[in-house]
């Protein structure tokens, strides 16, 4: 039997119903928000041998029947995910991971369908929410419910859950999750939002719309924590209505108590000196050095019999003893592990220009981190085709992000991006998002590529950095330059200390992965991920402020070695020219079966790409070519009358017995009469001119019939007919000698018709 709850969250209704489908999951339950419907299922299976880390997988499964539609691919039906797939299950398993209980082991998968998608609500919500409640129906040992929402910054208020129409009005557009803590508040697990494109739009319209600044950042993260709490009462209804229960469980800790105090004892003293070094290789040498001692220290008391049996509780052991050592230095003497202290920012650099057939390109580097990005230009017919459950279907601005295994000195497969990589790429897209010029202004389509050549903490904010640099060095008229910085975090003893700049090490030992990035005005985009409970609010307000600290310094230093784009395309990319022509024209300058542009594109080297309403955008790798084409494009769509005594340089475009056809303008073709082209002398055939298709020929317009055609003659010294030399005329037969036409033929009488 079915049970269902609604209830109204922002200005839809939500309605939770398990029991129906998926029943031999371990927990299903369907979401439906306006008429946007996904079905959530959770299972488990025994835990695997050997493995030091928690199994958990979400996927999410778009069904193109969800929106009436079929899929594109070859084969019709849906093959890897989209990215916007990919990304909503990075959203769904941030929040949820750090949301089990401690020691849990079993292998957990929690997949998401897209049933019903209305394109008004997106499924990113409901299928959070869905994750959420499918767990807690399963019984297992999670720290839920988690509650998901989605903010919209309209105006000067925060909505929830606003359409994808809603948001085209937004100047920030955020999702935030978290749950209940032991005290009954709200706790952030997780934040990702931006700024759309329209923001700077929006902003500069002066009718009321609010820039997100770091002060209104924050109150929307406030807001949030109150949808949240009636989501997570709305599922927490739910879930007693269906009466589930806990499984019991068996917490299979890493290590044992005694492993970690024999550990501690030998090297705690040791690694405290160890740990503090500021260059990353020595760093890592120096504590891969001490824990080969502590193997070594605990084989020797151990025994091997032992030490076999305890031999994996050692690195997972070891790894939280650093995170001790390094947390108490940091809180109780404001050291951090390369002895930077909470707000310092490693050595920063930027350079532009790097490769010499590159559009644009940027190395931003900032301590070990280190990213090149490059910018290529190209028509707007390169733009990507995107095809999901969303209402974007094109993509003019890309940014693909690549993190090689040399950038931290491994060994390690290279192929299509995970999905690590997809998500630090769309975070750094996003983030420049607002500032790209639109189409109307800057009618090229755009490709970053950020490739990491070393990485020691926040390579998407590195990415961010030299991503605008060579957007700059490109000559795209971004509205702002934008920077980006990882703020990290250490809690104790009720104490949180924010970190700037953090290292890889800090991200992952430490409580808080926190990066910002936007321009010297606002937020352009925002990721955040906690693993504490009890943080209060204005910790995370005062962790923004210092991130715009950061932020500030680091454009200083972006904008010494590009102060601002340079002021034309690099020479290298495609010259674009915008003109616009009548809609009814269009036909003519494409010709039958695209003749006419094609025979354009051939005789001036420009790509030519014409809108359904008549704009048309011409580029070419030469200037001159662009200019031609716009010149002959115009001229089809805009003809000028030609008159008698005029001259042209024409093109010969066809080759007849009578004579030649030389096309004047596009459109517009005259006749050289064979009689014109010997120079005095009589041709018995065209070619005996020397004249061919495709040769150029200076012409005069010596007539225009009644019917609109027109007759040629050639110009120039070299049709001129010698002097003293007449010009032969072809022999005219006498009247009388025409023959007998039949004028005198009798008649016979015509028989009459009865």
């Amino acid at each position: 039997m079915a049970t269902t709850l609604s209830r109204k969250i922002g200005n839809q209704t939500m309605v939770f119903e398990s029991g129906k489908l998926a029943r031999q999951a371990e927990g299903s339950v369907v979401v439906t928000y306006g008429e946007t419907q996904v079905l959530g299922t959770c299972t488990t299976a025994n835990p695997r041998e050997g493995i030091d880390f928690f199994p958990l997988t979400i996927d999410v499964e778009e069904r193109m029947y969800a929106a009436g539609k079929i899929p594109g691919s070859f084969f019709r039906r849906e093959g890897r995910p989209s990215e916007t797939a990919i990304l909503t299950a990075r959203l769904t398993d941030r929040p949820m991971r750090p949301s089990f209980k401690e020691g849990y082991r079993d292998e957990v998968q929690v997949v998401i369908t897209i049933l019903s998608a209305d394109m008004v609500n997106p499924y990113d919500i409901p299928g959070m929410n869905a994750a959420s409640l499918a767990t807690c129906i399963a019984g297992l040992p999670f720290e839920g419910p988690v509650g998901s929402v989605r903010l919209g910054l309209i105006g000067n208020e925060w909505v929830i859950n606003p359409t994808f129409q809603d948001v085209e009005d937004a100047t920030f557009d955020i999702v935030v999750a978290g749950r209940r803590n032991g005290d009954g508040a709200i706790d952030i697990l997780m934040i990702e939002g931006e700024a759309p494109d329209n923001t700077w739009s929006l902003i500069n319209a002066g009718e009321g719309a609010v820039a997100p600044t770091e002060e209104i950042v924050a109150e929307g993260l406030e807001a949030a924590k109150r949808a949240i709490a009636e989501l997570i009462d709305f599922q927490a209804e739910f879930i007693a209505s269906l009466g589930v229960t806990e499984k019991e469980w068996t917490p299979r800790p890493l290590y044992s108590k005694e492993t970690f105090d024999a550990i501690s004892a030998f090297a705690k003293a040791r690694l405290e000196g160890a740990a503090v070094v500021t260059d990353k290789g020595e760093r890592e040498t120096a504590l891969t050095t001490l824990k080969d001692e502590v193997k070594a220290h605990l084989l020797q008391a151990w025994g091997d019999e032992t030490y076999a049996a305890h031999a994996s509780e050692i690195s997972p052991a070891w790894k939280d003893l650093q995170k001790k050592v390094m947390r108490k230095r940091v809180i109780d003497e404001g050291v951090r592990m390369d002895g930077r202290g909470p707000r310092d920012i490693r050595e920063l650099s930027a350079e532009i220009g790097l490769l010499p057939r590159a559009h644009g390109s940027a190395l931003f580097q900032r301590g070990d981190t280190q990213v090149l990005n490059v910018t290529t230009l190209g028509m707007l017919r390169m733009t990507q085709m995107i095809d999901t459950l969303d209402l974007e279907d094109t993509k003019r601005y890309m940014h693909h992000y690549n993190f090689p295994p040399f950038s931290t000195g491994e060994v390690g497969r290279i192929g299509s991006p995970r999905r690590r990589e997809i998500g630090h790429g769309a975070l750094a897209e996003r983030a420049l998002v607002p500032v790209i010029p639109p189409e109307e202004e800057f009618p090229y389509a755009l490709r970053l590529v950020s490739d990491v050549l070393g990485s020691n903490g926040s390579t998407s904010m590195a990415s961010v950095c030299a991503s605008t640099l060579s957007l700059m060095d490109a000559g795209v008229p971004i509205k702002a330059p934008v920077a980006g910085i990882a703020m990290g975090m250490i809690a104790g003893d009720g104490a949180f200390i924010t970190l700037t700049d953090i290292l890889g090490a800090e991200d992952a030992l430490g409580d808080m992965d926190f990066k910002v990035a936007g321009t010297r005005d606002f937020v352009t985009a925002i990721q955040l991920d906690m693993k504490v409970t009890g943080l209060p609010g204005d910790v995370l307000a005062e962790a923004l402020q210092q991130a715009r600290e950061a932020r500030l310094t680091i454009l200083d230093v972006m904008l010494a070695a590009m102060p601002e784009p340079r002021s034309a395309v690099n020479p290298k990319a495609p010259r674009i020219l915008t003109i616009s022509i009548p809609v009814d024209k269009i036909g003519e300058v494409i010709g039958p079966k695209g003749k006419r542009i094609n025979e354009i594109i051939a005789m001036t080297g420009a790509d030519i790409d014409i809108q359904d309403d008549g704009t048309v955008f011409i580029g070419s790798r030469e200037g001159a070519g662009a200019d031609e084409a716009a010149h002959m494009i115009d001229e089809i769509a805009n003809p000028r009358p030609v008159q008698v005594g005029e001259r042209y340089t024409g093109r010969v475009v066809k080759i007849t017995t009578f004579g030649a056809f030389v096309n004047l303008v596009p459109g517009r073709d005259g006749l050289v009469h064979i009689s014109k082209l010997g120079r005095g002398k009589r041709l018995s055939a065209v070619e005996e001119s020397g004249l061919k298709e495709g040769d150029t020929l200076e012409v005069e317009i010596q007539d225009i019939d009644a019917m609109g055609k027109i007759s040629l003659k050639p110009v120039g010294d070299e049709w001129k007919t010698p002097e003293g030399l007449e010009v032969e005329e072809a022999p005219r037969r006498p009247r009388e000698d025409r023959g007998d036409r039949g004028r005198d033929r009798e008649r016979r009488p015509r028989e009459r018709r009865d």
